[in-house]
């Protein structure tokens, strides 16, 4: 029986897909196998030593330590593309929004409450005070084409908009995915030089925090529009608050609130909506349960953070041990693995190894059931993080 751990509520139609007689999943239990997170911080949590992996139920992980779990080889999950929709949607929005003085449009009229019949003539009077520019024959700038970058490129393309496009670590699938009218830039600058709109879809690393700054903005066109549904932390908000003031950037649309972008009349603030969908919230637990599954039974690994994509399509040889380990990526690791299990006289039926930069994760399978005083000898191994026995 695995015990899961939910740390937020999970959509039923995720844990329908764990076996209610091998799962038990529950908001409070005891000992977990692993745990099942959407947005609740776990960085001042401790840990059970029984949990073998976390998974959460979105793209983002910043609300994971994953640092101090990898360092206890705790596989952490997300779910890209599960709320790629979601967010793409609310990108489009944002851009009509970032054009269309809309809301501020709407408050207006329900201003004119109490007017009675001159309502009609007042509200056609008044409209002239919010004309905003048609996205059609503009230029967006998509910085990462991922798949939510990717869908918002195809559907401005669809809306009339010239599309150029800034990912250097573009994978083949993303580019297969992209309209041939997206045009790819080989830097940022160019991107900034030529977009009327600028959309941000990257992750938020040492690299690309605050990476929407003042040298930055100072390279973008006058008048810019600038969409921020990734994460806060892309953007500088002293230098955009800046540059809003000087009219060098038009409009800011962010889903990430803070004290100092409320009550701007040039900024519109989101309460972080990007995957505030009911489809959203359901692809991504049924994808978090099911990759979870697959770890804790098969020992696969598809989508994790920390560790490499390794996957055995075979099965657990009947009466066999199935040996997940997660290891240092260093040279003469494996012939340590196989002369402990030669030494205990167990032959190996299939071997999966990968590596992640520093980390490394290896899938050996053995026919017989491995003795305890192997496995010691496996995690004896300087270089061993954790060892997990699967038995057939």
């Amino acid at each position: 029986m695995y015990k899961i751990l939910t740390l937020n509520k999970i959509a039923a139609c995720g844990l329908d897909t764990l076996p209610r007689d091998n799962y038990e999943a529950a908001s409070s239990i005891s000992d977990p196998d692993a745990i099942l997170v959407r947005s609740q911080d776990m960085h001042s949590m401790e840990l059970a030593g029984s949990v073998k992996a976390v998974a959460r139920a979105g793209a983002g992980t910043n609300n994971i330590p994953i640092p101090q779990l990898t360092e206890k080889g705790i596989v952490v999950f997300n779910t890209p593309g599960a709320n790629a929709n979601a967010v793409k949607e609310l990108v489009i929005l944002a851009l009509l929004l970032s054009s269309r003085p809309a809301i501020k449009a709407n408050a207006w009229v329900n201003g004119l409450a109490g007017k009675g019949d001159e309502i009609p003539d007042l509200a056609e009077k008044g409209k002239s005070q919010f004309v905003g520019p048609e996205l059609k024959g503009k230029t967006l700038g998509v910085i990462g084409l991922g798949a939510i970058g990717a869908m918002v490129a195809n559907l401005a393309i669809s809306l009339g908009m010239e599309v150029i496009g800034y990912d250097p670590f573009l994978s083949v699938n993303a580019a297969w995915s992209l309209d041939h009218n997206v045009k790819h830039a080989e830097t940022l600058d160019a991107v900034y030089a030529k977009a009327d709109y600028i959309t941000i879809h990257v992750p938020q690393t040492n690299d690309t925090k605050g990476m929407i700054n003042a040298s930055a903005i100072k390279t973008m066109k006058d008048g810019v529009r600038i969409i921020n549904i990734a994460r806060g932390g892309l953007v500088n908000n002293a230098d955009i608050l800046a540059a809003l003031e000087s009219g060098k950037v038009a409009a800011l649309v962010t889903d990430f609130a803070s004290e100092e972008l409320l009550n701007n009349e040039k900024v519109i603030c989101l309460p972080h909506l990007g995957a505030s969908t009911p489809e959203a919230e359901d692809n991504c637990a049924v994808m978090a349960c099911k990759q979870l599954r697959d770890f804790l039974e098969n020992g696969n690994i598809v989508n994790s953070v920390n560790f490499p994509k390794t996957v055995c399509d075979n099965p657990i040889p009947a009466g066999g041990t199935r040996l997940c380990i997660c290891h240092k990526n260093v040279p003469d690791v494996i012939s340590k693995f196989t002369k402990i299990l030669g030494e205990a006289k167990l032959n190996i039926s299939g071997m999966i190894n990968q590596a992640k930069g520093e980390l490394a994760y290896n899938i050996t399978d053995v026919d017989g059931k491995i003795p305890e005083e192997t496995l010691r000898a496996l995690v004896g191994i300087d270089t061993v993080i954790k060892v997990r026995p699967i038995f057939g």
